[in-house]
Protein backbone atom coordinates (compact mmCIF):
# COMPACT_ATOMS: atom_id res chain seq x y z
CA UNK A 1 0.00 0.00 0.00
CA UNK A 2 1.33 3.45 -0.90
CA UNK A 3 2.32 5.57 2.09
CA UNK A 4 -0.17 8.50 2.47
CA UNK A 5 2.61 11.11 2.43
CA UNK A 6 4.11 9.61 -0.74
CA UNK A 7 0.66 9.45 -2.38
CA UNK A 8 0.07 13.16 -1.60
CA UNK A 9 3.49 13.99 -3.06
CA UNK A 10 2.61 12.12 -6.29
CA UNK A 11 -0.73 13.95 -6.51
CA UNK A 12 1.00 17.30 -5.88
CA UNK A 13 3.57 16.53 -8.59
CA UNK A 14 0.81 15.58 -11.06
CA UNK A 15 -1.05 18.81 -10.29
CA UNK A 16 2.11 20.84 -10.80
CA UNK A 17 2.73 19.13 -14.15
CA UNK A 18 -0.86 19.82 -15.25
CA UNK A 19 -0.59 23.45 -14.16
CA UNK A 20 2.71 23.78 -16.01
CA UNK A 21 1.08 22.44 -19.23
CA UNK A 22 -1.84 24.85 -18.83
CA UNK A 23 0.53 27.76 -18.34
CA UNK A 24 2.65 26.79 -21.34
CA UNK A 25 -0.36 26.74 -23.69
CA UNK A 26 -2.43 29.54 -22.11
CA UNK A 27 0.22 32.03 -23.23
CA UNK A 28 -0.60 31.20 -26.85
CA UNK A 29 -3.50 31.61 -29.25
CA UNK A 30 -3.21 28.84 -31.84
CA UNK A 31 -4.55 29.58 -35.32
CA UNK A 32 -4.61 26.81 -37.93
CA UNK A 33 -4.49 27.85 -41.58
CA UNK A 34 -5.86 24.88 -43.53
CA UNK A 35 -5.57 25.78 -47.21
CA UNK A 36 -4.93 24.27 -50.65
CA UNK A 37 -1.17 24.89 -50.71
CA UNK A 38 -0.86 22.38 -53.55
CA UNK A 39 -3.27 21.69 -56.40
CA UNK A 40 -4.96 23.86 -59.04
CA UNK A 41 -5.69 26.77 -56.65
CA UNK A 42 -2.13 26.96 -55.29
CA UNK A 43 -1.66 30.56 -56.51
CA UNK A 44 -4.78 31.69 -54.64
CA UNK A 45 -3.72 29.80 -51.51
CA UNK A 46 -0.26 31.35 -51.44
CA UNK A 47 -1.73 34.85 -51.68
CA UNK A 48 -4.18 34.11 -48.86
CA UNK A 49 -1.40 32.98 -46.54
CA UNK A 50 0.75 36.01 -47.38
CA UNK A 51 -2.20 38.29 -46.64
CA UNK A 52 -3.04 36.45 -43.43
CA UNK A 53 0.46 36.85 -42.02
CA UNK A 54 0.66 40.51 -43.07
CA UNK A 55 -2.77 41.14 -41.56
CA UNK A 56 -1.94 39.50 -38.23
CA UNK A 57 1.22 41.59 -38.03
CA UNK A 58 -0.65 44.81 -38.91
CA UNK A 59 -3.63 44.15 -36.60
CA UNK A 60 -1.35 43.45 -33.61
CA UNK A 61 0.90 46.45 -34.23
CA UNK A 62 3.82 44.18 -35.12
CA UNK A 63 3.70 42.24 -31.84
CA UNK A 64 1.98 39.08 -33.16
CA UNK A 65 0.26 38.93 -29.76
CA UNK A 66 -3.14 39.82 -28.28
CA UNK A 67 -3.44 40.67 -24.58
CA UNK A 68 0.01 39.22 -23.97
CA UNK A 69 -0.82 35.94 -25.73
CA UNK A 70 1.41 34.98 -28.66
CA UNK A 71 -0.31 34.17 -31.97
CA UNK A 72 0.94 30.83 -33.29
CA UNK A 73 0.00 30.00 -36.90
CA UNK A 74 -0.07 26.32 -37.88
CA UNK A 75 -0.08 25.56 -41.62
CA UNK A 76 -1.94 22.57 -43.07
CA UNK A 77 -2.16 21.59 -46.76
CA UNK A 78 -5.65 20.47 -47.83
CA UNK A 79 -4.35 19.77 -51.38
CA UNK A 80 -7.71 20.75 -53.00
CA UNK A 81 -9.01 17.35 -51.81
CA UNK A 82 -12.15 17.28 -49.62
CA UNK A 83 -11.13 14.18 -47.64
CA UNK A 84 -7.66 15.63 -46.97
CA UNK A 85 -9.13 18.96 -45.87
CA UNK A 86 -11.48 17.17 -43.48
CA UNK A 87 -8.62 15.15 -41.96
CA UNK A 88 -6.26 18.14 -41.72
CA UNK A 89 -8.84 20.28 -39.94
CA UNK A 90 -9.60 17.48 -37.46
CA UNK A 91 -5.85 17.09 -36.81
CA UNK A 92 -5.51 20.86 -36.32
CA UNK A 93 -8.23 20.92 -33.68
CA UNK A 94 -7.37 17.62 -31.96
CA UNK A 95 -3.58 17.29 -32.23
CA UNK A 96 -2.39 20.88 -32.70
CA UNK A 97 -4.93 22.26 -30.20
CA UNK A 98 -5.95 25.03 -32.60
CA UNK A 99 -8.26 27.58 -30.99
CA UNK A 100 -9.59 28.75 -34.34
CA UNK A 101 -9.08 27.69 -37.98
CA UNK A 102 -9.00 29.68 -41.22
CA UNK A 103 -9.43 28.33 -44.74
CA UNK A 104 -9.71 26.63 -47.17
CA UNK A 105 -9.33 27.78 -50.77
CA UNK A 106 -11.68 25.47 -52.69
CA UNK A 107 -15.43 25.32 -52.08
CA UNK A 108 -15.60 21.52 -52.31
CA UNK A 109 -12.94 21.24 -49.61
CA UNK A 110 -14.72 23.81 -47.45
CA UNK A 111 -18.01 21.89 -47.60
CA UNK A 112 -16.21 18.77 -46.38
CA UNK A 113 -14.67 20.73 -43.50
CA UNK A 114 -17.83 22.37 -42.13
CA UNK A 115 -19.03 19.35 -40.11
CA UNK A 116 -15.57 19.00 -38.51
CA UNK A 117 -15.86 22.49 -36.99
CA UNK A 118 -19.25 21.49 -35.59
CA UNK A 119 -17.89 18.18 -34.24
CA UNK A 120 -15.01 19.88 -32.41
CA UNK A 121 -17.11 22.96 -31.48
CA UNK A 122 -14.44 25.30 -32.81
CA UNK A 123 -14.69 28.24 -35.21
CA UNK A 124 -13.76 27.81 -38.87
CA UNK A 125 -13.37 31.20 -40.55
CA UNK A 126 -13.85 30.48 -44.25
CA UNK A 127 -11.51 32.42 -46.55
CA UNK A 128 -11.65 32.47 -49.56
CA UNK A 129 -13.98 29.56 -50.60
CA UNK A 130 -17.02 31.12 -52.27
CA UNK A 131 -19.94 28.66 -52.67
CA UNK A 132 -23.21 29.99 -51.24
CA UNK A 133 -23.92 26.65 -49.53
CA UNK A 134 -21.01 27.26 -47.09
CA UNK A 135 -23.07 29.94 -45.35
CA UNK A 136 -26.27 28.44 -46.77
CA UNK A 137 -27.82 25.00 -46.38
CA UNK A 138 -24.53 23.36 -45.26
CA UNK A 139 -23.80 26.03 -42.62
CA UNK A 140 -23.51 25.54 -38.86
CA UNK A 141 -23.03 28.08 -36.06
CA UNK A 142 -19.23 27.58 -35.92
CA UNK A 143 -18.81 28.86 -39.49
CA UNK A 144 -17.94 32.49 -40.27
CA UNK A 145 -16.79 33.82 -43.63
CA UNK A 146 -14.77 36.92 -44.52
CA UNK A 147 -14.55 35.83 -48.17
CA UNK A 148 -17.35 36.94 -50.45
CA UNK A 149 -20.01 34.39 -51.34
CA UNK A 150 -21.40 33.45 -54.76
CA UNK A 151 -24.41 35.72 -54.24
CA UNK A 152 -22.19 38.75 -53.57
CA UNK A 153 -20.18 37.95 -56.70
CA UNK A 154 -23.25 37.34 -58.79
CA UNK A 155 -25.46 40.17 -57.55
CA UNK A 156 -22.67 42.74 -57.98
CA UNK A 157 -22.08 41.48 -61.53
CA UNK A 158 -25.82 41.61 -62.18
CA UNK A 159 -25.81 45.24 -61.00
CA UNK A 160 -23.19 45.87 -63.68
CA UNK A 161 -24.83 43.89 -66.51
CA UNK A 162 -28.58 43.65 -65.91
CA UNK A 163 -29.86 46.09 -68.52
CA UNK A 164 -32.88 46.13 -70.83
CA UNK A 165 -32.29 44.64 -74.28
CA UNK A 166 -29.41 42.42 -73.05
CA UNK A 167 -29.21 38.67 -73.60
CA UNK A 168 -26.77 36.65 -71.49
CA UNK A 169 -25.35 33.11 -71.61
CA UNK A 170 -23.14 31.83 -68.77
CA UNK A 171 -19.92 29.80 -68.83
CA UNK A 172 -18.83 28.19 -65.56
CA UNK A 173 -16.94 25.28 -64.05
CA UNK A 174 -18.95 22.20 -63.19
CA UNK A 175 -18.60 22.18 -59.39
CA UNK A 176 -19.97 24.03 -56.36
CA UNK A 177 -18.24 27.35 -57.12
CA UNK A 178 -19.51 27.49 -60.71
CA UNK A 179 -23.02 26.15 -60.17
CA UNK A 180 -23.71 28.22 -57.04
CA UNK A 181 -22.39 31.29 -58.84
CA UNK A 182 -24.64 30.85 -61.86
CA UNK A 183 -27.65 30.07 -59.66
CA UNK A 184 -27.15 33.28 -57.70
CA UNK A 185 -26.52 35.28 -60.89
CA UNK A 186 -29.76 34.00 -62.46
CA UNK A 187 -31.70 34.94 -59.32
CA UNK A 188 -30.16 38.43 -59.37
CA UNK A 189 -30.81 39.20 -63.05
CA UNK A 190 -34.25 40.83 -63.29
CA UNK A 191 -34.27 42.67 -66.62
CA UNK A 192 -31.84 40.95 -69.03
CA UNK A 193 -32.65 37.56 -70.55
CA UNK A 194 -30.55 34.44 -69.78
CA UNK A 195 -30.75 31.91 -72.60
CA UNK A 196 -28.10 29.28 -71.80
CA UNK A 197 -25.87 27.86 -69.04
CA UNK A 198 -22.66 26.10 -70.09
CA UNK A 199 -20.80 24.00 -67.50
CA UNK A 200 -17.38 22.54 -68.29
CA UNK A 201 -14.96 20.39 -66.23
CA UNK A 202 -12.59 22.33 -63.94
CA UNK A 203 -9.55 21.11 -65.93
CA UNK A 204 -10.89 22.13 -69.37
CA UNK A 205 -8.23 23.34 -71.80
CA UNK A 206 -10.16 23.08 -75.10
CA UNK A 207 -13.15 25.40 -74.96
CA UNK A 208 -14.18 25.02 -78.61
CA UNK A 209 -17.27 22.81 -78.18
CA UNK A 210 -18.58 24.82 -75.22
CA UNK A 211 -17.99 28.09 -77.04
CA UNK A 212 -19.84 26.84 -80.11
CA UNK A 213 -22.89 25.99 -78.00
CA UNK A 214 -22.77 29.46 -76.46
CA UNK A 215 -22.49 31.13 -79.88
CA UNK A 216 -25.39 29.09 -81.27
CA UNK A 217 -27.63 30.24 -78.42
CA UNK A 218 -26.67 33.91 -78.72
CA UNK A 219 -25.88 34.70 -82.37
CA UNK A 220 -29.45 35.33 -83.56
CA UNK A 221 -30.55 37.25 -80.46
CA UNK A 222 -31.35 40.96 -80.84
CA UNK A 223 -29.68 43.73 -78.82
CA UNK A 224 -26.61 43.40 -76.62
CA UNK A 225 -25.25 39.83 -76.30
CA UNK A 226 -22.95 38.80 -73.45
CA UNK A 227 -21.18 35.61 -72.33
CA UNK A 228 -20.70 35.94 -68.56
CA UNK A 229 -17.76 33.83 -67.38
CA UNK A 230 -17.27 32.55 -63.82
CA UNK A 231 -14.03 30.57 -63.65
CA UNK A 232 -11.26 29.84 -61.13
CA UNK A 233 -7.83 28.21 -61.31
CA UNK A 234 -6.46 26.42 -64.36
CA UNK A 235 -7.62 26.86 -67.93
CA UNK A 236 -8.24 30.03 -69.92
CA UNK A 237 -11.93 30.41 -70.82
CA UNK A 238 -11.10 33.66 -72.61
CA UNK A 239 -9.86 31.47 -75.46
CA UNK A 240 -13.48 31.47 -76.63
CA UNK A 241 -12.70 34.92 -78.06
CA UNK A 242 -10.59 33.10 -80.68
CA UNK A 243 -13.83 31.91 -82.27
CA UNK A 244 -14.43 35.43 -83.59
CA UNK A 245 -17.22 36.44 -81.24
CA UNK A 246 -17.12 39.95 -82.70
CA UNK A 247 -18.61 38.60 -85.93
CA UNK A 248 -21.81 37.97 -83.97
CA UNK A 249 -21.46 41.11 -81.79
CA UNK A 250 -21.04 38.89 -78.73
CA UNK A 251 -19.20 40.45 -75.76
CA UNK A 252 -17.44 38.77 -72.85
CA UNK A 253 -18.02 39.83 -69.26
CA UNK A 254 -16.58 38.50 -66.02
CA UNK A 255 -15.74 39.40 -62.44
CA UNK A 256 -12.33 40.31 -61.07
CA UNK A 257 -9.49 37.84 -60.73
CA UNK A 258 -5.84 37.53 -59.78
CA UNK A 259 -3.46 39.74 -61.74
CA UNK A 260 -1.92 36.95 -63.91
CA UNK A 261 -5.43 35.92 -65.04
CA UNK A 262 -6.23 39.54 -65.84
CA UNK A 263 -3.56 39.70 -68.53
CA UNK A 264 -6.26 38.16 -70.75
CA UNK A 265 -8.51 41.16 -69.95
CA UNK A 266 -6.24 43.39 -72.05
CA UNK A 267 -7.91 41.90 -75.12
CA UNK A 268 -11.23 43.34 -73.96
CA UNK A 269 -10.99 47.10 -73.38
CA UNK A 270 -14.29 48.41 -72.05
CA UNK A 271 -15.31 45.01 -70.64
CA UNK A 272 -17.53 45.46 -67.60
CA UNK A 273 -18.01 43.40 -64.48
CA UNK A 274 -17.77 43.55 -60.72
CA UNK A 275 -14.77 42.64 -58.60
CA UNK A 276 -14.17 41.60 -55.02
CA UNK A 277 -10.85 43.48 -54.92
CA UNK A 278 -8.22 45.22 -56.99
CA UNK A 279 -5.48 47.07 -55.15
CA UNK A 280 -6.17 50.40 -56.87
CA UNK A 281 -9.90 50.53 -56.10
CA UNK A 282 -10.49 50.87 -52.31
CA UNK A 283 -9.39 54.10 -50.65
CA UNK A 284 -8.80 53.55 -46.92
CA UNK A 285 -5.86 53.39 -44.45
CA UNK A 286 -5.87 49.58 -44.16
CA UNK A 287 -5.58 49.13 -47.92
CA UNK A 288 -2.85 51.80 -48.04
CA UNK A 289 -0.92 49.83 -45.40
CA UNK A 290 -1.37 46.52 -47.25
CA UNK A 291 -0.27 47.98 -50.60
CA UNK A 292 2.77 49.71 -49.08
CA UNK A 293 3.89 46.63 -47.14
CA UNK A 294 3.38 44.29 -50.10
CA UNK A 295 5.45 46.56 -52.36
CA UNK A 296 8.11 46.71 -49.64
CA UNK A 297 8.33 42.92 -49.30
CA UNK A 298 7.69 41.75 -52.86
CA UNK A 299 8.08 44.81 -55.16
CA UNK A 300 4.60 44.02 -56.52
CA UNK A 301 1.05 45.08 -55.59
CA UNK A 302 -1.09 42.82 -53.39
CA UNK A 303 -3.46 40.61 -55.32
CA UNK A 304 -7.09 39.48 -55.09
CA UNK A 305 -6.65 36.84 -52.38
CA UNK A 306 -3.94 38.71 -50.45
CA UNK A 307 -6.68 41.14 -49.41
CA UNK A 308 -8.82 38.18 -48.32
CA UNK A 309 -6.16 36.73 -46.03
CA UNK A 310 -5.56 40.19 -44.59
CA UNK A 311 -9.31 40.60 -43.95
CA UNK A 312 -9.48 37.24 -42.15
CA UNK A 313 -6.61 38.34 -39.90
CA UNK A 314 -8.35 41.62 -39.11
CA UNK A 315 -11.54 39.74 -38.16
CA UNK A 316 -9.73 37.31 -35.86
CA UNK A 317 -7.65 39.95 -34.07
CA UNK A 318 -10.64 42.30 -33.71
CA UNK A 319 -12.61 39.48 -32.06
CA UNK A 320 -9.73 38.44 -29.80
CA UNK A 321 -9.15 42.01 -28.66
CA UNK A 322 -12.84 42.26 -27.77
CA UNK A 323 -12.67 39.04 -25.70
CA UNK A 324 -9.42 40.09 -24.03
CA UNK A 325 -7.62 37.17 -25.68
CA UNK A 326 -10.20 34.64 -24.46
CA UNK A 327 -10.54 31.85 -27.05
CA UNK A 328 -13.69 30.28 -25.57
CA UNK A 329 -15.71 29.36 -28.66
CA UNK A 330 -19.11 30.50 -27.39
CA UNK A 331 -17.64 33.81 -26.30
CA UNK A 332 -16.01 34.26 -29.72
CA UNK A 333 -19.28 33.42 -31.52
CA UNK A 334 -21.30 35.92 -29.50
CA UNK A 335 -18.56 38.53 -30.04
CA UNK A 336 -18.30 37.97 -33.79
CA UNK A 337 -22.03 37.89 -34.57
CA UNK A 338 -22.85 41.36 -35.86
CA UNK A 339 -19.22 42.47 -35.38
CA UNK A 340 -17.77 45.10 -37.72
CA UNK A 341 -14.06 45.25 -38.52
CA UNK A 342 -11.80 47.22 -40.83
CA UNK A 343 -10.24 45.51 -43.89
CA UNK A 344 -8.44 46.53 -47.12
CA UNK A 345 -11.96 46.79 -48.62
CA UNK A 346 -13.19 49.08 -45.85
CA UNK A 347 -15.62 48.02 -43.15
CA UNK A 348 -17.03 44.48 -43.14
CA UNK A 349 -19.74 43.21 -40.80
CA UNK A 350 -20.55 39.58 -39.95
CA UNK A 351 -24.27 39.16 -40.52
CA UNK A 352 -25.78 37.64 -37.38
CA UNK A 353 -28.07 35.24 -39.23
CA UNK A 354 -25.45 33.32 -41.23
CA UNK A 355 -22.05 34.84 -40.25
CA UNK A 356 -21.41 36.00 -43.82
CA UNK A 357 -19.32 39.17 -44.01
CA UNK A 358 -21.28 41.98 -45.66
CA UNK A 359 -18.86 43.94 -47.82
CA UNK A 360 -18.47 46.26 -50.77
CA UNK A 361 -17.89 45.09 -54.33
CA UNK A 362 -16.56 47.16 -57.22
CA UNK A 363 -18.23 47.75 -60.61
CA UNK A 364 -15.38 48.21 -63.09
CA UNK A 365 -14.64 48.83 -66.74
CA UNK A 366 -11.38 47.51 -68.20
CA UNK A 367 -8.82 50.02 -69.43
CA UNK A 368 -5.62 49.10 -71.27
CA UNK A 369 -2.58 50.81 -69.77
CA UNK A 370 0.85 49.97 -71.23
CA UNK A 371 2.38 50.38 -67.75
CA UNK A 372 0.56 47.24 -66.57
CA UNK A 373 0.74 43.66 -67.87
CA UNK A 374 -2.95 43.18 -67.11
CA UNK A 375 -6.21 44.90 -68.06
CA UNK A 376 -6.72 47.61 -65.43
CA UNK A 377 -10.15 47.70 -63.77
CA UNK A 378 -11.26 51.33 -63.52
CA UNK A 379 -13.90 52.06 -60.91
CA UNK A 380 -17.37 52.77 -62.22
CA UNK A 381 -18.81 52.72 -58.71
CA UNK A 382 -18.44 51.04 -55.33
CA UNK A 383 -21.39 48.69 -54.77
CA UNK A 384 -21.96 48.94 -51.03
CA UNK A 385 -23.49 46.19 -48.86
CA UNK A 386 -26.76 48.11 -48.63
CA UNK A 387 -26.93 48.21 -52.48
CA UNK A 388 -27.07 44.39 -52.67
CA UNK A 389 -29.91 42.24 -51.37
CA UNK A 390 -27.85 39.19 -50.37
CA UNK A 391 -30.22 36.29 -49.58
CA UNK A 392 -29.95 34.45 -46.26
CA UNK A 393 -29.78 30.84 -47.41
CA UNK A 394 -29.15 28.85 -44.22
CA UNK A 395 -31.81 27.03 -42.25
CA UNK A 396 -31.05 28.52 -38.88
Amino acid sequence: MTHPTRRLAVIALACTATLGFAQSTSGEIRIAHVYDKTGPLEAYAKQTHTGLMMGLNYATGGTMAVNGKKLVVIEKDSQFKPDVGRAQLAAAYADDKADIAIGPTGSGVALAMLPVAEEYKKILLVEPAVADSITGDKWNKYIFRTGRNSSQDAISNAVALDKAGTTIATLAQDYAFGRDGVKAFKEAVKIAKIVHEEYLPTNTTDFTAGAQRLIDKLKDQPGRKIIWIIWAGAGNPFKIADLDLKRYNIEIATGGNILPAMTAYKQFPGMEGASYYYFGLPKNPVNDALVAEHYRQFKTPPDFFTAGGFSAAMAVVTALKKTGGDTNTNKLISTMEGMSFETPKGKMTFRKEDHQAMQSMYHFKIKVDPAFAWGVPELVREIKPEDMDIPIRNKR
